[in-house]
């Protein structure tokens, strides 16, 4: 899963969501 040329993929996107709503809730 080397598929990194468009900066961030939808679920990659999503994943990081996830983290920060965890995170500052």
């Amino acid at each position: 899963m080397v598929t990194r040329r468009r900066g961030f993929t939808l679920i990659e996107l999503l994943v990081v969501i996830a983290i920060i709503a965890i995170l500052v809730a």
